[in-house]
């Protein structure tokens, strides 16, 4: 016979299963396990307790892989697969649903860690911070992005014109926040552990430095002219320590 078990799921829905022989079965006669459900519009259904204690549902077209899923459905894995992936962060103690937090907000509490960096290291974080606030991705859910979604961002933001420098120093603060997310348990894997020269061109001009020659020819320039001469000290020490022009006036203050 059949019959309709209705569920609170934020309004009122009815899940279609058959009963043969006092087990529950889906329309092709299969048996659902526990937690497991057949809407009347055939999408499979899976409720299980969170680690907060509050009732959660996925969904899916397919019970198993080998299903089909319907013309005109948008493909996903199997019910089964997800309840898989479900029961397998309540064993690790992944929080669910990444704690609710954004990629936005992620990168904001890790760069929240970040004190005491320098006037320049500072701006960048505010610069990568500005990029991500600008796109839909800073938006996403964190425990819902995949490693093909981090290297497509990637990609975008190279198509839309970011310089491989640009990408590089973004990738360089979204990696760090993401892992610090695996570490508190919000997720379970940092989808930006890959290479960044297999995704995007490095497009970036290599400098040149100036040959022993070109240095020495340089210096005695600044040293024998009247008007440039009183930069030969500093500009002699930047050449010989390799310091920032920023870490220069710092020490001579």
């Amino acid at each position: 016979m059949v019959y309709y078990n209705i569920s609170w799921q934020g309004s009122f829905s009815y899940e279609r299963s058959i009963e043969m022989g006092g087990k529950r079965r889906d329309s092709k006669k299969r048996i659902l396990r526990n937690g497991e459900s057949q809407r009347q519009d055939g999408r499979y259904a899976f409720k299980y307790i969170d680690a907060t204690g509050k009732p959660q549902f996925v969904y899916s077209w397919k019970l198993e892989k080998t299903d089909k899923t319907p013309q005109g459905k948008r493909d996903d894995i199997s019910l089964r697969k997800k309840e898989k992936l479900i029961l397998k962060d309540i064993d690790d103690a992944i929080v669910p649903c990444g704690g609710e937090m954004t990629v936005l907000e992620l990168v904001r509490k890790y760069l929240l860690q970040k004190t005491g960096v320098r006037h320049n290291t500072e701006a960048n974080y505010n610069f990568v911070v500005n990029i991500i606030k600008k796109e839909d991705f800073g938006k996403k859910r964190i425990d819902k992005v995949k490693l093909s979604d981090a290297k497509c961002w990637l990609i975008k933001l190279q198509k839309d014109g970011r310089g491989y420098s640009t990408i590089h120093s973004v990738r360089g603060v979204v990696r760090p926040a993401f892992q610090m997310a695996v570490d508190d348990d919000l997720i379970s894997k940092n989808p930006f552990e890959f290479q960044l020269a297999t995704v995007v061109v490095n497009d970036s001009v290599t400098r040149e430095a100036l040959t022993r020659k070109q240095e020495r020819a340089f210096l005695e320039f600044l040293e024998n002219d009247k008007q440039f001469c009183r930069y030969y000290e500093g500009i002699y020490i930047l050449f010989k320590t390799g310091l920032r022009i920023s870490e220069l006036q710092i020490e001579r203050s």
